[in-house]
């Protein structure tokens, strides 16, 4: 069964009313799209489709959890998705666009495919920060980016804004800039030395 068969609904049969129906989501769909975003994931789906003569109006819920990667530490984490949305499915045969409320499909089609509905809603239900929940991430990932405090980035935006206030810079704070950038790179580079290959490309 390829991925678009098991998000399908055979409508053609169906007598005009409310109907059920349940769908699982896993890995394939993703899979499937070559998500770069989504990992992996389990969601349950749950449509109530109210069937008429001229069109079909779908009630969807998806609540789960997918992985991606988390924003803090970069490592894989899972996190919820919770969807609700409406779906109006009209006949026609002049089709127009789908734009995410309204699809249009022949009369004659029989079966109304949810596989991108689905996978969209999905992408669009992830949450704007993704990270592990308090203490979850990796300390070790966390200590490679930690490397400036807080004051030390605002002293190197004020540099890099040209110092609007018009005051001097102390030999000092260039000394303190300079030995920032050292640490980067010198940090950047240990990172790359211990997850990388060796030169004579041995792990």
């Amino acid at each position: 069964m390829n991925v678009a068969e098991r998000y399908t609904i055979a409508y053609k049969g169906l007598k005009n009313g409310l109907h059920e129906f349940d769908f699982e989501v896993g890995a394939a769909l993703f899979e499937a799209y070559e998500s770069t975003e989504i990992k992996g994931g389990a969601c349950e789906v749950h449509v109530s489709l109210n069937r008429a003569e001229r069109m079909l109006e779908l009630h969807t819920t998806i609540d789960g959890a997918v992985t991606v990667s988390c924003d803090r530490c970069m490592e894989d984490c899972d996190v919820p998705v919770h969807f609700a949305g409406d779906l109006t499915v009209k006949f026609s045969d002049e089709t127009d666009e789908y734009d995410g409320e309204v699809m249009w499909i022949s009369p004659s089609a029989g079966e109304l495919d949810l596989t991108q509905y689905i996978y969209e809603s999905i992408v669009l239900s992830l949450p704007y920060q993704r990270v592990h929940p308090e203490g979850g991430c990796d300390p070790e990932m966390l200590a490679r980016f930690h490397i400036v405090s807080g004051a030390e980035f605002a002293a190197i935006e004020a540099r890099a804004d040209g110092n609007p206030a018009g005051r001097s810079v102390p030999e000092s704070e260039w000394g303190k800039l300079e030995a920032l950038r050292e640490q980067l790179t010198r940090e950047v580079g240990e990172a790359v030395r211990t997850d990388g290959s060796n030169h004579d490309g041995r792990k």
